[in-house]
């Protein structure tokens, strides 16, 4: 079974187990099963500022497909790290003070100061597992870098996230990994070794640079990524959303055919939801 014949793009209810709905930036909807996560809630309108960090500032060039109010039900959010177009003054001030928030120690320490009294601190490596009668979903703390160099020390530390939704005990597991903000570094070819193949990557891309030096990877880094991690589909995120994001999303698109290496990557318009209709026993 390949990738395209399981996954497909709508804009009605879902009719499988698993699905993305793309909000816009790094923002998505995954619904796993039973379960309902949201990651990286970014839900600021067109033209508004946000704080990036490091005393960096960016104007929204999009509006996010749906509002807070427009959100399910939700088991938790998955948060990669805390830059101000990941976790912003919108979520903070609309989302639930006891929703859990799974994200990086540096995160779940500032998130607890704004009164989130469910968040969780992840180290590299670490995980949680979620559980609503026989499902399973487990949720580990990947290794991720916003910046090489001396540049990455002065930034928040960032965490890529893998997770494995087992409808059954006995069930291979569906794995979803999100990248995170990171750029390709040694330490992502952990995650080649640790998990036997991944389902679906979900790549933050924008080639956003600040002062020249990049932070988010471009068409060519994301390309790398996907050529090393070799996901059975991917869908790129986190692109076009920001003034400081410099490498649009054909950087990508033209770097993936120009490496002919049958990747099969899916474009989710904002508002758009992906299915994938065969999960069962699926590994």
């Amino acid at each position: 079974m390949t990738a395209s014949d399981r996954f497909s793009v709508s804009d009605g209810q879902d009719p499988g187990r698993v699905s993305l709905q793309f909000v816009g930036n790094a923002t998505t909807v995954l619904r796993l099963g039973p379960f309902t996560l949201l990651t990286d809630p970014n839900f600021l309108h067109k033209g508004q500022w946000t704080h990036i960090g490091q005393g960096v500032v960016s104007r929204r060039l999009t509006d996010p497909a749906i509002e807070i109010s427009d959100l399910p039900e939700l088991d938790a959010v998955v948060l990669s790290h805390f830059h101000g177009d990941h976790f912003d003054r919108v979520a903070s001030r609309e989302l639930a003070r006891d929703l859990p928030v799974l994200t990086t120690p540096h995160a779940a320490k500032r998130l607890s100061r704004r009164g989130f009294r469910e968040a969780a601190p992840l180290r590299t490596w670490e995980t949680v597992t979620l559980t609503r009668g026989a499902a399973k979903l487990t949720v580990t703390s990947l290794p991720g870098r916003h910046a090489l160099g001396p540049l990455g020390r002065l930034l928040p530390p960032v965490m890529g996230t893998m997770l494995e939704y087992r409808e059954a005990a006995g069930v291979l597991p569906f794995r979803i990994y999100l990248s995170g903000d990171t750029l390709v570094h040694p330490a992502l070819r952990q995650i080649r070794d640790r998990f036997d193949g991944i389902d679906l990557a979900v790549v933050h891309l924008g080639g956003t640079k600040v002062l020249g030096v990049l932070l988010t990877m471009d068409g060519k880094q994301g390309a790398d990524l996907v050529e090393l991690l070799a996901p059975r589909t991917t869908v790129p995120v986190h692109y076009e959303e920001y003034g400081v994001m410099k490498s649009p999303l054909s950087d990508f698109t033209a770097e993936i055919s120009r490496r002919r290496a049958g990747f099969d990557v899916r474009v989710v318009a904002r508002g758009e939801t992906m299915f994938d209709r065969h999960v069962d026993g699926y590994g």
